[in-house]
């Protein structure tokens, strides 16, 4: 491990290179609604840049500038799957429906990783932290999220500032629909994970994980 680097900043890679998974399961889709996946993928680069190569961290990151590397690399896969999530959108409304279950075969592709990983888990709270070692809600300095409440059986949190709209509504999508998608990944991750839990809404911005 470099001296530079810490388990913060793999942590970090570890979520936007997840966040490029859902890129791929995206542009699979955008092929069978037969949009132009080569253009889009040229419009990608040209607009975002590309994505990360398949290396380690520590061959890639600028360690002169460590948390601003991190930032961009963040923006650049959001910024992407914002531009494939409004091409398909364009392509038909009907298409909404098919980005849903993207997300929920996603989130049922991380939670068995954990459960093979760490068995069955058993906690709210340990629920809730393996999402946050998958999903993207900016840098760990955002403070994107804070716990209200928190015991074995139920956890709940709400969202304090929103680090996703200005790149999607310059996308042209609506940031609701980026958190409806995001609701479905959640959803089917806990169910996976552990279906004597389930992840509901209080409102737009207080989340509930808790013991059905």
């Amino acid at each position: 491990m470099s001296l530079f680097l810490g388990k913060i900043h793999y942590w970090l890679y570890n979520k936007i290179k997840w966040f490029e998974g859902i890129e791929d399961e995206l542009l699979l889709l955008a092929e069978k609604e037969n949009i132009d996946v080569q253009l889009l993928k040229n419009n990608l680069d040209a607009k975002y840049g590309e994505r990360l190569e398949d290396k380690p961290l520590e061959d890639l990151i600028d360690t002169s500038n460590i948390h601003g590397w991190l930032q961009g690399r963040i923006n650049i896969a959001e910024g992407r799957v914002a531009m494939i999530t409004h091409e398909i959108i364009e392509k038909s409304e009907e298409c909404l429906t098919k980005i849903y279950e993207v997300y929920k075969s996603q989130g049922i592709k991380a939670a068995k990783e954990v459960k093979a990983e760490k068995g069955t888990i058993n906690d709210a709270g340990e629920i809730y932290n393996s999402i946050n070692d998958y999903i993207l809600d900016g840098m760990p300095c955002d403070r994107v999220n804070e716990v209200i409440s928190s015991d074995n059986d139920s956890i709940s949190w709400k969202r304090t500032i929103d680090v996703h709209e200005q790149l999607f509504h310059s996308e042209r999508v609506d940031v609701k629909s980026f958190y409806n998608m995001r609701d479905e990944w959640i959803k089917a991750f806990v169910t996976e994970l552990n279906n004597e839990f389930q992840y509901v809404k209080d409102s737009e911005t207080v989340m509930v994980i808790r013991r059905v």
